[in-house]
């Protein structure tokens, strides 16, 4: 029996070594190290910060006036100034008791200060001027597309909208690009997702095959 116990201990040192190498029954506290999640993770993605979506070409904020667009001016405490006025075939808007002031090629800003300086040297002193766009001019389309001409400009539109406005694509269509001329000396190619500006003229190619 005194052989039995003294086996029976030696066999349990035995084990409790082992383990212990084995760190399973170790005193120290194990500290767990979380893994940082990879760069694919959905999780990953929500931790990286934000950028800044790249300013897309085409924005109404760099707006230049032509001939067609419509122009809400308010003259503040001047209601007999204030009104709604066209851009006429020259370039110019026609103001009461004002000559005609050509803003051709001017943002509303650059407008704005040029109504404010007519006024301050003919009429008013210090004169508080808002202008906005009230109608844009509008867009033409032309080549491959079921209903070809000019249609009203929405704002927010693309090649896209313009085709769907004059009836979606003939069957002869390229529906991959574009040529946009947007001045005489401003002529690209585009995708369909690519904005439309006030005046823009869109031509849609036959496809090669």
């Amino acid at each position: 029996m005194r052989a039995y116990q003294k086996l029976f201990g030696g066999l349990s040192l035995m084990s409790a070594l082992v383990l212990a190498g084995c760190g399973g029954f170790s005193s120290e506290p194990q500290m767990r190290v979380a893994s940082a999640p990879l760069p694919a993770h959905p999780q990953a993605a929500s931790q990286q910060p934000m950028q800044n979506a790249a300013p897309m070409p085409g924005r109404l904020s760099q707006y230049r006036l032509d001939a067609g667009d419509e122009l809400r001016v308010i003259v503040f405490g001047q209601e007999a100034l204030s009104g709604t006025f066209r851009v006429d075939d020259s370039g110019s808007i026609t103001m009461p008791l004002l000559p005609p002031l050509g803003v051709r090629g001017l943002s509303t800003a650059q407008t704005k200060t040029s109504i404010e300086q007519a006024l301050s040297q003919t009429l008013l002193r210090n004169p508080n001027v808002s202008v906005e766009v009230s109608q844009f001019r509008p867009f033409f389309i032309l080549g491959q597309v079921n209903a070809p001409g000019q249609y009203p400009f929405v704002s927010g539109m693309t090649v896209e909208t313009a085709v769907a406005i004059a009836g979606g694509y003939t069957y002869r269509a390229n529906t991959s690009r574009a040529r946009i001329t947007r001045t005489a000396s401003n002529e690209f190619k585009a995708e369909t997702n690519a904005l439309v500006m006030p005046g823009d003229t869109i031509f849609i190619r036959e496809r090669f095959f």
